[in-house]
């Protein structure tokens, strides 16, 4: 995927949800994985054309596995001049050392979002992007149902009342194999994942059951996209349908979303 491409999926998402305003000071979560550096790629990009002006701050939460470096992040963030910085934390240790029988992954996610969300406040962010993008969101909805009996998943902006911080996520638009894409067009620096349970949580079953689904029928992937996005989710906001947005998407699928 070209970097206009990655542009303009990410402007769609954050025109259709009115994600940036002017004056944000957006933090992004940057972890060392594919989605968030495309991410970080997206926002520097549009920082430049984009009409409302917006600064960006990234933040690494480091979890404290001693394998875990977060130089080559530093220097991507050095060569696109955003500033950079790291929160290190016991996260790992409290996860799998004083708290064994807690579901680690449920644990993990929320300690970094408590500190990614906490770094970001004091450092004057009004808001924070996550990379999450349309797989992501796909296979949220999927492990709602299977594993809670509801229709749901996360929203593309949500307000947090605790910390008067709102959460974007402007990547909704890009499928994982988009990313994967941008990842190897750009090289991007990738920062391999130390967690012992990566690639065995709940989320890879939903991530597998989806790929054989879309296999086996293909297409459901999209209808079950679509299906999210007309499904009045509760606490999803409502999409903008300013008709002076209507043309300036080319793209075939971003037009049939």
């Amino acid at each position: 995927m070209k970097l206009q491409q990655l542009y303009s999926y990410a402007r769609r998402a954050i025109d259709d949800y009115q994600m940036i305003e002017n004056g944000d000071k957006i933090a992004v979560g940057i972890s060392g994985g594919k989605d968030s550096l495309t991410l970080l790629y997206a926002l520097h990009g549009l920082r430049r054309f984009y009409p409302q002006k917006f600064e960006l701050i990234a933040i690494t939460v480091n979890l404290g596995y001693r394998e875990f470096n977060v130089e080559p992040l530093r220097e991507l963030c050095v060569k696109l001049e955003i500033p950079y910085k790291v929160i290190d934390t016991d996260i790992a240790d409290i996860v799998f050392n004083k708290n064994p029988n807690e579901n680690p992954c449920s644990l993990c996610a929320k300690l970094r979002k408590g500190a990614l969300n906490d770094a970001a406040k004091k450092l004057g962010c009004n808001k924070v992007a996550y990379a999450h993008h349309k797989d992501d969101i796909i296979e949220t909805m999927i492990l709602s149902l299977i594993f809670e009996g509801r229709f749901h998943s996360f929203s593309p902006k949500t307000f947090l009342d605790r910390t008067e911080l709102t959460v974007i996520r402007p990547l909704m638009y890009l499928s994982e194999a988009d990313v994967i894409g941008f990842k190897n067009k750009m090289e991007l620096p990738i920062v391999k994942n130390p967690c012992p349970v990566d690639g065995h949580t709940k989320r890879q079953y939903a991530k597998d059951l989806l790929r054989k689904l879309n296999l086996e029928h293909p297409g459901t992937k999209d209808r079950m996209f679509t299906a999210i996005l007309r499904g009045n989710i509760k606490g999803w906001p409502p999409k903008n349908e300013n008709p002076k947005y209507a043309n300036r998407y080319k793209d075939k699928e971003l037009k049939q979303i």
